[in-house]
């Protein structure tokens, strides 16, 4: 991924920064809490395409609690 391509590309929906996660190819948004995949070098940036890292984390937790 091209460096000048990640100092304009900022977050969809809070124009926020993003960092780039190089061993899971993806943009992330600390923000939104929001991970956009990059495909064949090519940031995909549609809400609807990202990975809700909330989700990961509610299921992990989710798993290690005792249900009643």
């Amino acid at each position: 991924m091209d460096n000048r391509l990640l100092d304009v590309l900022v977050c969809p929906l809070c124009k926020g920064p993003l960092q780039h996660d190089k061993a899971a190819k993806e943009l992330i948004c600390n923000g939104d809490r929001l991970a956009y995949p990059i495909r064949d070098g090519i940031p995909i940036m549609w809400a609807d395409d990202a990975r809700d890292m909330n989700a990961a984390v509610n299921s992990a937790v989710d798993a290690g609690t005792p249900s009643a």
